[in-house]
């Protein structure tokens, strides 16, 4: 295995910092803003702001790196990564910030397609497993390391902002340097979103609303941290435990799925989800331990609810669709994730910093009574037909270019007897 890694060991630092990059603004953007006194629906609207720019990166980026290539486009998404984190520094208020998020969005979508589209142009059917494996890993690794940064320094200390755009430029280094030729033309997502939810109604609607939660639990965590009186580190704590919670809750979901009806999972899953959201918003805690616990509990629930619906899609999907099924599905995440903050901005204004989670639990519920809806409406897949789970790391930074890294899934083996 470390001889596959080592093929990729530029491309896979490259990626490192620039993951550690999008975990350190992506939480120091939120608790600024919450220290400058940016009202709740202007935090949300930077997130809109991040999520417009990431989708806009993602479909334009191929075109870019057709006209001037790899090494061109990612020199110029880390200068301009690099020129709008700095002018956070320099033009402090809300609309500014909305801007240059989106500008950071689109670049930071731009430079991973690239990375990603390199890593699967050095990956063979053989190594794909194990390159796309510990791409998920540095990329959590450094996500954690950036959100834990942040912990560390005062919210008014404009080094980390510096250290920030440092980072960007020297993610262009270990591939600038590299003797690594340049791998085919990026694939243009096509999106056919009638075709999308022709194949899965219940995995284009589950990853829409799926990604309205993440938008909003992702952008707006920070500022219910700092209104309801948390620390930075707190703040940190509590994401990271949301995320590394997934973790162990994925495989034992994914492997359940395998067993029976995929959306009876869907449901169950979907439905915890939302009785955790609403517990942290009935309850309104203030105690570290309890917050972690039930953040922790939540994050379990709600990040392995996206793995399922594509393992529910590809089911259904035909041959040779998979990464167009992945990309749309993808795309429709990310759609949700500009809805997202707007809606929980407006609950944590009407009714409390809380009441993001019972923005969350009401998304929820409504994926479990669609997919209740959808169950009656159709069969299930027989298991013999299924491909198998695979665990996914997904976060608001998944661009429709890893779904074409990703290791395809083989058919489930069934036993004669259950046969």
């Amino acid at each position: 295995m470390f001889n596959q890694i080592r093929a990729v060991l530029s491309l896979l630092a490259s990626a490192g910092i620039l993951k550690f990059a999008g975990g350190l603004q992506g939480l120091l953007i939120y608790i600024r803003a919450g220290y400058e006194e940016f009202s709740t629906l202007d935090i949300s609207l930077i997130g809109v702001g991040w999520a417009i720019g990431f989708i806009a990166g993602s479909l334009y980026m191929p075109a870019v790196v057709k006209r001037v290539g790899h090494i061109r486009a990612y020199s110029v998404m880390a200068a301009f990564g690099a020129i709008a984190v700095l002018l956070n520094v320099l033009w402090v208020n809300p609309l500014s910030w909305v801007v240059l998020r989106g500008i950071s969005g689109f670049c930071f979508a731009g430079a991973s397609m690239i990375t990603e589209s390199w890593l699967n142009e050095r990956s063979t059917n053989k190594t794909r497993g194990s390159v796309f494996s510990t791409y998920m890993i540095v990329s959590l690794g450094a996500t954690m390391i950036g959100f834990l940064l942040v912990s560390f320094v005062a919210p008014n200390d404009d080094r980390l902002f510096l250290f920030g755009a440092i980072l960007f430029c020297m993610a262009l280094l270990p591939t600038a340097l590299s003797k690594i030729t340049q791998p085919a033309p990026l694939a243009n997502t096509k999106v056919d979103l009638k075709a999308i939810y022709a194949n899965s109604p219940v995995a284009a609607v589950g990853c829409f609303l799926v990604g309205v939660d993440a938008g909003a639990f992702g952008g707006m965590s920070a500022a219910y941290g700092q209104e309801i009186g948390l620390s930075t580190q707190m703040i940190a704590y509590f994401m990271m435990v949301a995320i590394l919670a997934s973790l162990f809750s994925q495989k034992p979901f994914g492997r359940l799925s395998d067993r029976m009806d995929r959306r009876y999972v869907v449901v169950g899953i979907t439905i915890g989800a939302a009785l955790c959201a609403f517990a942290i918003f009935w309850l309104d805690s203030r105690d570290d331990y309890m917050i972690l616990g039930m953040m922790g509990l939540y994050g379990a629930f709600m990040y392995s609810q996206y793995p399922i619906l594509v393992a529910h899609a590809n089911d259904h999907a035909k041959p040779g669709s998979l990464v167009t099924v992945a990309g749309g599905l993808l795309l429709l995440f990310g759609i949700g994730t500009i809805v997202g903050p707007i809606m929980a901005g407006l609950f944590m204004t009407q009714v409390s910093p809380a009441a993001l989670f019972l923005s969350n639990a009401i998304v929820h519920g409504l994926l479990a009574i669609h997919t209740i809806y959808r169950i009656f409406r159709r069969e299930a897949v027989p298991i013999e037909q299924r491909r198998k789970f695979r665990r996914m790391l997904l976060n608001r930074n998944s661009t429709p270019q890893s779904a074409v890294l990703m290791p395809k899934s083989k058919p489930i083996q069934v036993a004669d007897d259950v046969q």
